[in-house]
């Protein structure tokens, strides 16, 4: 029977604060709000502070690693050929 110390210690870990998530993945806030609005992670607002839950990073990792969020680059047009009125 695990003891309550092991308990709490576990659901005290079960977030991890949002800032230290983009941080340990190198995301700007930018790219995390981003994230938020097309609902690829979501966030747990405690006392005006964000936090994401181990179980939503696993679940983003997997999401990732699978290909999920897979698009086609984005490239621009070449100018190349500028129209004429755009000098």
């Amino acid at each position: 029977m695990p003891d309550q110390t092991t308990q709490s210690n576990a659901d005290f870990f079960k977030y991890v604060s949002y800032h230290s998530w983009l941080q340990s993945r190198n995301l700007t806030r930018t790219t995390g709000w981003r994230y938020r609005k097309n609902g690829l992670i979501r966030v747990t607002n405690i006392f005006g502070r964000l936090y994401v839950s181990r179980a939503e990073v696993e679940d983003f990792d997997r999401r990732a690693e699978a290909g999920e969020f897979h698009r086609q680059p984005k490239t621009p047009p070449s100018s190349k050929n500028p129209k004429e009125g755009n000098l």
